[in-house]
C-alpha cells in the first residue's frame, strides 16, 4: 500500500512540474522543465551520498575504530541480503541515524555518537534494520528523485517571479487571456508549497515502509518501538546541527537549531509509528520502556 501511495504521489509531483512549466512559460517550456528535472535527478542520484554525508558532518570509521558497530551492521546486512554498507559516524550527542547511497551496492549508514551511547544492541539492531530497509526498498533513490522534481518546481517558480519583475507587462499583454496576473502570482506562491507537501507525504510513507522492513528483518517490532521511544525523548532536548535539507533522511526528525523542526513534519508521529509496531508484535511496550 505504501508503494502504491508513493507511485501516486510521484505522479502528482510530475504533473505539478508539467503544469507549472505550462502555466509560467507556455507549452513550449514543458520539455525544458522535464530536461531540467532529469539533469537534477541524475545529479542527485549520482552524488546523493556525498552531499548527504557532507551536510550531516559524517566521517567514515574503520572496523578497528568501531568494532561493535561494524558487527551489528554486518549482521543486519546479512539478514537483509544486501552488501555490507560503508559505515560513518556523526560526532554529535543527539541520537539518530540515516542511510544514503544510490543503490544497495553503494549504500552508506551513518549513526550519531549519541545513539551508540543510549541504544542497547537490540535497539541499535532494529534501527540499522530500518535504515537498511530504506536501502532494500530503494528509498534513497526515490527520495533523490522526489527532491529533484520538487527542486525543479521551485526553480521554475523563481524564474517566473523574475519574469514578472522584469517583463511582466509584456507577458500580461501576451498571455492575459490564458493565465492572467492573479493566476501567475498564485502559481508562483502555491506550486512550490504543493510540491513540498507532496515531498513530505512521500517521506512519511517511506518511513512507515522502513519500519515494516525492520520488523520483518529482525522479527522484533518492539525493539524498534523501544528505540523510537528513546530517540524521541532525547531528540526533543538535544539539537542536531545539520543542514535542514538532510533532515528527512534521519530515522526520527532531528531537533534543528533555530526552531526549524516544527515548521513542517518530514516524519510520521512517533506515537503512530510505535502503535503500528505494537500491533505487529501483538503487545504493548513494557512499562519500563515508556
Amino acid at each position: 500500500m505504501n508503494t502504491i501511495k508513493t507511485v501516486g504521489l510521484l505522479a502528482v509531483l510530475t504533473l505539478l512540474l508539467i503544469f507549472g512549466a505550462r502555466l509560467f512559460f507556455g507549452e513550449s517550456a514543458v520539455p525544458f522543465a522535464l530536461g531540467i528535472s532529469l539533469l537534477m535527478n541524475f545529479g542527485a542520484w549520482w552524488f546523493s551520498d556525498r552531499i548527504a554525508l557532507s551536510f550531516a558532518g559524517a566521517k567514515p570509521v574503520t572496523p578497528e575504530e568501531a568494532p561493535e558497530l561494524y558487527r551489528i551492521v554486518g549482521h543486519v546486512a546479512q539478514i537483509a541480503d544486501v552488501p555490507q554498507p560503508r559505515v560513518y559516524v556523526i560526532d554529535q550527542p543527539a541520537p539518530n541515524a540515516f542511510a544514503t547511497g544510490r543503490d544497495p551496492q553503494h549504500a552508506v549508514v551513518a549513526v550519531t555518537r549519541g545513539i551508540t551511547e543510549i541504544a542497547n544492541e537490540r535497539e541499535l539492531t532494529a534501527v540499522l534494520a530500518h535504515e537498511l530497509g530504506h536501502v532494500k526498498n530503494r528509498d534513497t533513490l526515490v527520495m533523490a528523485v522526489v527532491a529533484s522534481i520538487a527542486g525543479a518546481i521551485s526553480y521554475l517558480a523563481q524564474l517566473a517571479q523574475w519574469s514578472l519583475w522584469f517583463g511582466g507587462g509584456d507577458r500580461d499583454d501576451r498571455d492575459s487571456g490564458q493565465l492572467g496576473m492573479i493566476g501567475m502570482i498564485l502559481g508562483i506562491i502555491l506550486l512550490p508549497i504543493a510540491a513540498m507537501l507532496v515531498q513530505l507525504a512521500i517521506s512519511r510513507s517511506r518511513e512507515y515502509s522502513a519500519d515494516d522492513q525492520s520488523a520483518a528483518l529482525t522479527h522484533d517490532p518492539l525493539g524498534l518501538a523501544s528505540a523510537l521511544r528513546k530517540l524521541e525523548s532525547y531528540s526533543r532536548q538535544v539539537p542536531l546541527p545539520v543542514n535542514p535539507a538532510v533532515a528527512p533522511l534521519f530515522i526520527v526528525q532531528p531537533l534543528l537549531p533555530g526552531g526549524l523542526t516544527g515548521l513542517f513534519s518530514t516524519h510520521p508521529p512517533i506515537a503512530e509509528r510505535i502503535a503500528r509496531l505494537e500491533r505487529m508484535a501483538g503487545t504493548e511496550l513494557p512499562q519500563s520502556f515508556r
